[in-house]
């Protein structure tokens, strides 16, 4: 992992206009966005279509043309790659499911998806949609999600990222957790329909 203060230098010389301090600061932060990567495919198949360094890529490509002008530390850039990461790997998804015909809504484990990563594509999309639907109701909340399952940021670093306390990230991540399971699972029983977002 590159060192804080080169990487906030460089992120202040993007800010400041200079798109080719981007050029350099990758090579700072490439390991670590590797590392994300690697978390989605540890359990995929050897063949799959998608691989950890097409994924860095992608972001890398997408990050060129991204607004960076919020992000003023290391943690603030991750939080941009991971939302990217997230949109690569739903439009993945969804072009592998545009080949099948009519699947039909799954019951799905949060906790099983999260353990193998992307899971089938069918799954990694409902608990996109999911997602979307908390950010109307929380998108702080929705963000938290989004840092830690999309950027497998830490909680250290999430609460540092939305200026809150570690013990706040955490409960709020059990609150949403409990809330996307509901979503994933409308089966589970009336009490999931009431489950509230808010933590």
């Amino acid at each position: 992992m590159g060192s804080a203060e080169p990487i906030t230098r460089l992120l202040g010389r993007i800010r400041d206009g200079d798109r080719a301090a981007l050029d350099d600061l990758m090579p700072l932060i490439y390991p670590e966005l590797h590392r994300i990567a690697e978390r989605y495919f540890r359990s995929e198949r050897p063949d799959h279509t998608l691989q950890p360094t097409a994924l860095v890529n992608e972001t890398y490509l997408r990050l060129v043309n991204q607004r960076l002008a919020d992000c003023t530390n290391r943690v603030q850039f991750l939080r941009v790659a991971a939302l990217l990461m997230r949109r690569i790997l739903v439009n993945h998804a969804r072009d592998r499911c545009a080949a099948k015909r009519g699947f039909a809504p799954l019951r799905i484990s949060l906790e099983e998806c999260m353990l193998t990563e992307l899971g089938r594509a069918e799954e990694l999309l409902a608990i996109d949609q999911a997602l979307t639907r908390l950010a109307d109701l929380d998108s702080e909340q929705a963000t938290l999600v989004e840092m830690h399952f999309f950027g497998g940021m830490s909680f250290e670093e999430i609460a540092e990222a939305l200026d809150i306390s570690i013990a706040t990230a955490k409960r709020r991540w059990s609150s949403a957790r409990a809330w996307l399971i509901a979503q994933l699972n409308p089966a589970g029983g009336p009490s999931a329909s009431k489950n509230s977002a808010a933590g």
